[in-house]
């Protein structure tokens, strides 16, 4: 993994997403090569590189918002062929529109077609290559575990789901004699010392997972382990770098006031109000024709009296409540019985409401929210106070999601299905902390970005 911004980045899928931006740009090449086979090329080499400048950076862009350099993507929610398909025409409708609005940049139709040939052909071969080489033990991390109780056992499920996984655990070591709960083929002799056993095994890295973190820890072996280089890390960052969250069963006050992060100082706030701008208003201006039809079908299904609208008050930034703005989806009797959690196929919710939730159409008026400045275009989803005001007395660190404001979409909704009970509160608040930790402009568009999946694929929408 590699920090940029302060956002991990898998490095085999940066090094992949840079290899396959290499076979789009050469792809426009090859497509005029052979339209231009046996007759001479009307187009100078300057005409081109333009094209395929455009060609490539739409063609990553897409697949990138396609989530098909996510490292999280698991096989059961993968099906490469057809997003793939779909990336492959969003950027084609975004190179066509930049070829046709600005004429200078104009590439003959043959080429363009031949050119996303070639770029599939090419992104197959690379894609099939990639999963080869990933799948090699020999170039994952070799993690050793200093821990043998639930704390330890559970690492084992961390590279489960990934279709790349990263790291292998060589092994445990129950330096404190606690009671052992993990794999006894995977435990190693404390016998030898660990700077004896991680040359043996060859490790790169140490993971600190004790159950009991008082215990005495072997300190000087450690010291000895790092004087050969191995990294040593505690269990909170090496969640935080593996799975984009802040373990919350392990977090403390302490952890949070000496680690990076949680920075919300002036300029990035200066910053941030910008983006929230800009960007709000290109969804306006994209989306306006979308949020018309379904003010009218709201109308249609149910008469003009009824209200297009849902104002609701949530939680935001500082604890301050404020009017959130969506297009009605629900009955409006909806919580005649008081708040409740929107359930799987809950009767409450309308025919078009069910269209619109599953798109998140309903949650576009948000804009004006954004605008006005009550919201961020990026950020933790806002909560209703009835529900805030229990988490805060249940779950530790909830609060902390309110330092900053709330958002359109955010990085738990990239990363988790939608919340339908407390513990998914809890889990989605895991990612929420890692955004409020490690919020950059960087993360915020590729949040952005990243949403468009969200949006396609319907995954957590209820």
């Amino acid at each position: 993994m590699i920090r940029i911004f302060k956002h991990y980045i898998s490095r085999a899928y940066l090094g992949l997403m840079i290899g396959e931006w290499f076979i789009f740009f050469l792809a426009m090449y090859l497509g005029s090569d052979v339209r231009f086979l046996t007759v001479s090329s009307w187009y100078s080499d300057t005409d081109i590189i333009e094209a395929s400048v455009i060609f490539s950076f739409a063609l990553t862009l897409s697949c990138v918002g396609l989530g098909l350099y996510r490292r999280s993507l698991d096989w059961e929610d993968y099906n490469l062929v057809l997003r793939v398909c779909i990336s492959f025409l969003i950027a084609a409708v975004i190179s066509i529109s930049i070829y046709y609005l600005f004429p200078r940049y104009f590439i003959a139709r043959s080429v363009f077609v031949y050119a996303l040939v070639f770029a599939f052909l090419g992104m197959m071969i690379s894609r099939y290559l990639f999963y080869h080489y990933v799948s090699l033990d020999k170039i994952r991390r070799r993690v050793l575990v200093l821990g043998a109780g639930e704390k330890a056992k559970r690492l084992n499920s961390v590279n489960n789901q990934y279709i790349h996984k990263g790291f292998v655990i060589v092994g445990f070591v129950n330096v404190s004699k606690d009671n052992s709960v993990v794999d006894k083929e995977l435990l190693i002799d404390t016998e030898q010392t660990l700077a004896q056993i991680v040359v043996e095994y060859q490790i790169d890295e140490i993971v600190i997972a004790m159950d009991d973190r008082r215990k005495a820890m072997p300190l000087k072996d450690l010291l000895d382990c790092k004087a050969l280089g191995i990294q040593m890390m505690d269990l909170l960052s090496f969640y935080e770098r593996e799975q984009g969250l802040i373990y919350l069963n392990d977090l403390t006050l302490g952890w949070v006031l000496f680690s990076d992060g949680f920075d919300f100082s002036g300029l990035k706030s200066i910053i941030k109000r910008a983006v929230d701008i800009v960007a709000s208003l290109g969804l306006l201006a994209v989306a306006w024709p979308f949020m018309l039809l379904t003010a009218l079908a709201i109308m249609l299904e149910s008469g003009v009296k009824a209200p297009i609208f849902y104002r609701q008050i949530r939680v935001g930034e500082q604890n301050k409540h404020f009017g959130v703005m969506k297009f009605r989806s629900m009955r409006t009797d909806a919580e005649k019985n008081g708040a409740q959690w929107a359930q799987k196929n809950d009767d409450r919710i309308t025919r078009v409401g069910q269209f619109i939730r599953k798109c998140r159409i309903d949650e576009l008026p948000q804009i004006f929210n954004v605008l006005k400045g009550d919201m961020s275009f990026v950020g933790p989803r806002p909560e209703r106070p009835e529900f805030v005001a229990g988490f805060e007395e249940r779950i530790p660190f909830y609060a902390e999601r309110h330092r900053i404001k709330p958002g359109i979409t955010g990085w738990a909704q990239l990363c988790y299905p939608y919340g339908a009970n407390e513990q998914d509160t809890i889990n989605k608040l895991e990612y929420d902390l890692y955004y409020v930790k490690n919020s950059s402009l960087f993360l915020d568009i590729s949040i952005i970005v990243g949403t468009v999946e969200v949006i396609l694929w319907g995954r957590g929408a209820r």
